[in-house]
């Protein structure tokens, strides 16, 4: 039996059926990254995506239930070349097409990945269905998936956010009180700053800014996630609320973008994204190359060199991507806010940029008690 990937420019690639058969559709995105699939798959910035794995071979080392990043598994549909027969890890407890079945994932596999991203580097990330067990004909296929939406104006934070709080306690004396607006947070993040004297209070993307002040918390944290920045207008006016206030402010991906948007700047589509685990970053302030974990398909549009002028004072770019020059990390210089473009937390690796958990520490230790 064959199954078919299909993009919505016509290209249609034959493989086989893989993990559930059936019918699959989002956005076409490529991740460049050899390990770290059972992060990928279980990072909510993927949902309503279709991932390609560029690497071979995939589901060497198994699944197990210590690296999951959320409750689920949130990719809409996943492509391998060759996926491993067996597996073998000493912290392996299934294979990674059990939890793919478990979680009702279609994938398809045998597809020629690496031509595919070719594809995709060339035409730009497009819409994308797999079809398995389907009497479809190509050109139906066709039809169908550019009857589905696009990533551009798709609001989806309320379909990876936390139904209510929960509080991730500090570890060892608690320092400081957190609150980390939830828009597909993965959970290597709250673990980070729990590590660091952190209390944190994961919080839904319903959140309202009176609410977080009356809370008294010291800071606020803004979570990656999945879908358009310009649809989050309640969240980038929460942020600006936070701004007013000079509560110290640190924002990743999404977070990033929101921020962006916070201080009055513009967000784009990128043409076919950042994502995997070896994405290259200058940062602008050591003057050092960071390897960093990614996954954004939307950039802020802010001027790379010097400062710039933002209503709430001065700013500066201070990351770069190395790739193609787009920005990956900004700051306030006078008020307490930083974000960057790429995955601190990086599960599951690389680390170069853990360190960017110890400043937003400083940031607490010099501005919360104000």
């Amino acid at each position: 039996m064959s199954a078919y990937l299909v993009l919505d420019d016509g290209r249609v690639f034959e493989g086989e059926p893989w993990a559930c058969q059936g019918e699959a559709y989002g956005e076409a995105v490529f991740s460049t990254g050899m390990t770290g699939y059972q992060e990928t798959l279980t990072d909510p910035s993927y949902h309503r995506q279709v991932v390609i794995m560029t690497a071979p071979h995939i589901g060497n080392t198994g699944m197990n239930s210590q690296d999951q990043e959320s409750r689920r598994i949130w990719v809409s549909g996943f492509v391998v070349r060759n996926p491993s027969p067996t597996f073998s890890n000493w912290r392996a407890e299934r294979s990674l097409e059990d939890d793919l079945v478990s979680n009702g994932i279609v994938g398809i596999k045998g597809v020629d990945t690496r031509a595919l991203t070719l594809h995709l580097r060339e035409r730009g990330a497009m819409r994308v269905g797999i079809f398995s067990g389907s009497q479809l004909s190509r050109a139906e296929m066709v039809v169908k998936v550019r009857s589905t939406p696009e990533m551009a104006g798709a609001f989806l934070a309320e379909e990876v956010t936390v139904d209510e709080i929960k509080i991730i306690p500090a570890v060892g004396v608690m320092r400081f009180r957190v609150a980390a607006i939830d828009l597909g947070i993965k959970s290597a993040t709250p673990r980070n700053l729990a590590a660091r004297g952190i209390e944190v209070h994961l919080m839904p993307a319903s959140i309202t800014f009176e609410e977080i002040k009356s809370g008294g918390f010291d800071g606020l944290f803004l979570s990656n996630g999945p879908g358009d920045p310009a649809t989050m207008g309640a969240i980038v006016a929460l942020a600006r609320s936070a701004l007013d206030e000079s509560l110290p402010i640190f924002g990743i991906c999404f977070g990033h973008q929101i921020l962006g948007r916070a201080l009055g700047f513009d967000t784009y589509k990128l043409r076919f994204g950042h994502r995997g685990l070896n994405q290259p970053v200058l940062n602008k302030e050591s003057n050092r190359v960071e390897i960093t974990a990614q996954n954004h398909g939307f950039a802020v549009d802010l001027p790379i060199d010097g400062t710039f002028s933002t209503v709430y004072g001065l700013a500066s770019v201070t990351h770069i991507s190395l790739n193609d020059s787009v920005v990956e990390g900004l700051k306030l210089l006078e008020k307490p806010a930083f974000s960057v473009q790429y995955h601190p937390e990086a599960a599951a690796g690389p680390h170069d940029a853990n360190y960017l958990f110890d400043d937003f520490l400083r940031m607490l230790e010099k501005h919360a008690s104000r």
